[in-house]
């Protein structure tokens, strides 16, 4: 390949060759780019940045009611999962309560930076750790995608605390610093040294898809909640399949964010296409169709 042939190959690469839709942009007002750099550099230097109260007592309380109305008696499937542990997933299909989330002006504003344009969210969902449960093994998210350490992380994930997150509930564990590892394992001694995220209910953790991490284990005498979305690079594969978990029907209920984020959107030059088609396009089609 040539410094001539670069341009050509660029060219191709950042262009929409799928129908372009009018507008896939959200609404919400941007954050000051000063805010942005300051928790992009603890971001970047810990691999996590905790972001207190982000959401009022009203929004919490609804968000939990709607989540405890919907979570199963069952707890998980195996240890990784949490043997004493509920989980809700496909959230957006089962209550819109939780958007605010998926889609807070500074959680995407951040992403914005460490993602390429056109990053989706890969999952959506609550968990209840209850008492009794012992705590997750370390691990970073992103492992699923078998490329070598060092490198930049494929995704990130915020975990949002429903109920207050302490030492004794299972306050997700982290180990800064981990995400500039290379392949290596933590130690014994990072194991036992890693630092519960103690935070206030309204409040959410960010952190890069290659930082790890784990929840913790619950000695308290309460159920722990949280609520977590995890977000991944345009061309990655989603862990949860939201094209056949969330009826169209919802879809079109949700913001141009989060609409984008669950695959109705393009990623250059046609990764996301329907029949060559933008895929907002078929939405509204099928809408006047009558097809949910």
């Amino acid at each position: 390949m040539t410094d001539k042939t670069l341009p050509e190959q660029h060219d191709f690469m950042s262009s929409g060759y799928a129908r372009t839709y009018p507008s896939t942009a959200g609404t919400q007002e941007p954050v000051p780019a000063q805010r942005l750099d300051s928790l992009l550099e603890d971001l970047l230097r810990d691999g996590f940045v905790v972001l207190e109260r982000l959401f009022d007592e009203q929004q919490v309380t609804r968000m939990r009611e709607q989540l405890l109305a919907q979570l199963s008696p069952h707890t998980g499937r195996n240890a990784f999962e949490g043997l004493r542990t509920q989980r809700l997933y496909a959230v957006i299909a089962k209550t819109l309560a939780c958007n605010p989330l998926v889609e807070h002006p500074l959680v995407l504003g951040l992403l914005d930076r460490i993602l390429a344009p056109n990053y989706l969210l890969s999952q959506l969902q609550a968990i209840n750790i209850l008492p009794g449960e012992v705590a997750q093994s370390l691990h970073y998210d992103d492992a699923f995608y078998p490329m070598a350490r060092p490198r930049p992380p494929y995704g990130a994930a915020t975990v949002m605390a429903i109920d207050d997150f302490t030492e004794q509930n299972g306050a997700t564990l982290v180990i800064p610093g981990s995400h500039l590892w290379d392949a290596r394992l933590p130690t014994a001694a990072e194991r036992a040294a890693a630092r519960p995220v103690v935070m206030p209910r309204g409040s959410l953790v960010l952190f890069l898809g290659t930082l790890w991490h784990g929840g913790g284990a619950n000695r308290s005498t309460a159920p722990r909640l949280a609520l977590t979305a995890q977000y991944c690079e345009p061309w990655a594969r989603q862990q949860e399949n939201f094209s056949l978990s969330i009826p169209r029907h919802t879809v079109r209920q949700c913001s141009e964010h989060i609409q984008r984020l669950l695959g109705y959107s393009i990623h250059a030059p046609f990764m996301g296409m329907v029949n060559g088609m933008h895929p907002k396009r078929v939405l509204e089609e099928s809408s006047e169709q009558g097809i949910d």
